[in-house]
């Protein structure tokens, strides 16, 4: 077994290394020129987000799209993978995360555009895409397409195990202990039970009354949840942040200097501090915001919209509230703080830095449980379009089953298997979603130049029958 755990935690290695990397960044930085930095309309963007398109085909309005796909990624990368990138590539890093969501934006924006373009409507008449489905209808290799979409939504299924469900309930059980100090066992109506098991079963049945219900009940607990938690959060940074505002200009310096500059702090060589910034910066950032990965584009298709710019636009400022915002500023708070140069790692490292306030820990502990519970109900989703499309309808009960056993699974036992696991699968992901997103980039430039400046003009595409 630890022969297994070493294999896998290898292959993760080796698969987020430079190859995976470059070919992610490099597609942020070619649709970011290709669609003439869309970057430009985040604005309109965000003005969309909270403007209903009442007589639009869909299954849920585009602010209940967007609260749902910012479930699912504001998560744990933002606390707890933030700090690592720290921790492992030094204050430079939290630039290159700011980098890549800004860039990511135009990924975010393509994959909303395809989802909508090439959705489908099923017979029971719900909305189904995603890249599964851009890649099938989409490519005009059809055979190619549709092997492709297998996999996609394959690895879509088993990344859900781990990253969607059973590493955030382990986050959450973490958090029950480090941050409100519960007791390792509770004595509830005289029977004596495990915390941890008491966590896991407490998360299994509340996830499973909300995404019992599909889409609908997942986007109307998303938006309610969703806005709350991220303005509670982004509070805690900012008050932190005004706290120590005397050091805040050389805080921002020193990321910069170590994202680029070739003159290395404190007697390190310069050009191993730039690569690992870089490294860790831009696996944590796309890690957090998944453009590239293709998941957000699954809910994106179901969204009430008279025109794919529209939801695309929609979908685009997820990424910029997700890093952009809230990881830029995790980062800015920890280096600000001193609390990088502790040695801690992970959520440790974050929650030192909100120690500097009163009631610091509880925010951080609250945000942790908020983000991890929206990311489980969110990925659940993802998860049941993908077994959906790759067994019908029929498959997907029993797969909800499966999927609430891991979030039990994860409060119960040690994940670090699992981790690994998740990242392969979410790296695997984005393969054939990247190749979709690349082949397609003239679908999406011709979509964005037919309806960006009649942002209201109706669609004439015929939605695929399934």
């Amino acid at each position: 077994m630890d022969d297994f755990s070493k294999f896998i935690a290898d292959l993760s290695s080796w698969l987020w290394g430079w190859p995976l990397l470059i070919l992610l960044f490099g597609t942020h930085v070619f649709l970011t020129f290709r669609l003439g930095f869309i970057q430009r309309y985040t604005g309109r963007a965000i003005r969309l987000s909270v403007m209903p398109d009442k007589n639009s085909h869909g299954d849920v309005s585009q602010f209940s799209a967007l609260a749902t796909a910012l479930a699912a990624t504001i998560g744990t990368g933002n606390i707890v993978g933030v700090a690592t990138a720290i921790a492992l590539g030094g204050p430079g890093a939290v630039l290159w995360i700011w980098l890549t969501g800004f860039l990511g934006i135009a990924t975010k924006y393509s994959e909303g555009l395809l989802a909508v373009k090439y959705r489908t409507v099923r017979k029971d008449g719900s909305i189904a895409g995603g890249p599964m489905y851009y890649l099938q209808y989409g490519l005009k290799n059809k055979k190619l397409g549709k092997i492709l979409g297998i996999m996609f939504a394959a690895f879509a299924a088993l990344a859900a195990f781990g990253i969607g469900s059973s590493t955030q309930s382990n986050s959450i059980k973490d958090a029950v202990f480090t941050t409100f100090k519960f007791a390792s066992e509770v004595n509830i109506f005289g029977i004596v039970m495990q915390t941890r098991i008491l966590t896991g079963i407490v998360l299994a049945i509340i996830a499973g009354l909300v995404i019992i219900g599909g889409i609908k009940s997942i986007a109307r607990v998303c938006q309610s949840i969703v806005p709350f938690m991220a303005f509670f959060y982004v509070t805690g940074c900012l008050i932190i942040l005004i706290t120590g505002y005397e050091t805040l200009i050389d805080s921002i310096k020193l990321i910069f200097n170590q994202a680029f500059s070739f003159k290395a702090a404190g007697g390190g060589t310069a050009g191993v501090i730039i690569m690992l910034a870089a490294r860790y910066g831009v696996a944590r950032g796309l890690f957090s915001n998944e453009s590239g990965l293709g998941s957000a584009a699954i809910v994106a298709a179901a969204a009430r919209t008279r025109n794919p710019v529209r939801q695309a636009l929609v979908s685009s400022s997820g990424t910029f509230w997700d890093t952009v915002v809230i990881c830029a500023l995790t980062g800015l708070t920890i280096i600000n703080t001193g609390a990088w140069k502790s040695g801690l790692t992970g959520f440790n490292l974050t929650q030192l830095a909100f120690s500097k306030i009163p009631f610091g820990e509880t925010v951080i502990g609250l945000s942790l449980l908020m983000f991890a519970f929206t990311t489980i109900i969110g990925w659940s989703y993802y998860a049941e379009k993908s077994i959906e499309y790759l067994f019908g309808r029929k498959s997907v009960l029993p797969y909800k089953i499966v999927y609430l056993i891991m979030v039990f699974t994860g409060a119960v036992f040690s994940i670090d298997l699992i981790w690994n696991f998740a990242d392969i699968t979410n790296g695997l992901m984005a393969i054939p979603n990247l190749i979709a997103l690349i082949l397609l980039s003239g679908v999406v430039a011709s979509e964005t130049k037919k309806y960006m400046h009649d942002i209201n003009k109706c669609s004439q595409d015929k939605i695929i029958k399934h």
